[in-house]
């Protein structure tokens, strides 16, 4: 089963879960970048960011080479902002035909509202659940053992 990791990152905790998951499952990456990046500091970056996922914003995405046919599996992963996902993936699941894949998400969090972009995302994308999903809590900038225990039993439930 080939599998890809799509995800955005901002501030890099999702990128280090991402690149972790990849290595442990084989799977390659895809990170999106949005064409207009979003403040990554103080006040604004809540404000643009939350404003941004609660609206459902679609940002424009730099260029990026993607071919859903090469995939059986789909890893998605984000940082939670407002109880959801991070837009720019509302912009490649809106721009590709994802139907008869098999899903898996992590989201990576500071506070809480894991659980629901997990909810929110599985709603986009259609599925009835996920084969695998997990949230953790700053993975690279507060590294514990429950995030590597967690990072370790999803990429065991992603393994052929």
């Amino acid at each position: 089963m080939k599998k890809i990791v799509i995800y955005y990152s901002l501030e890099g905790n999702t990128e280090y879960a991402a690149e972790k998951i990849a290595r442990e499952t084989g799977a390659e990456t895809l990170r999106l970048f949005p064409e207009k990046s979003y403040p990554d500091s103080g006040f604004r970056k809540f404000f643009w960011g939350g404003k941004s996922a609660v609206m459902g914003e679609k940002p424009k995405l730099m260029p990026y080479e993607f071919d859903s046919n090469e995939y059986d599996m789909i890893i998605f992963g984000s940082p939670v902002w407002a109880g959801t996902f991070a837009p720019p993936l509302r912009t490649f699941i809106n721009e590709n035909q994802l139907s008869g894949k098999s899903f898996a998400a992590f989201f990576c969090q500071s506070g809480s509202g894991g659980e629901k972009a997990i909810a929110k995302l599985g709603k986009l994308l259609g599925t009835e659940g996920f084969r695998a999903e997990t949230v953790l809590t700053d993975p690279k900038s507060n590294p514990t053992e429950e995030n590597e225990r967690k990072l370790a039993d999803f990429c065991d439930a992603l393994k052929d």
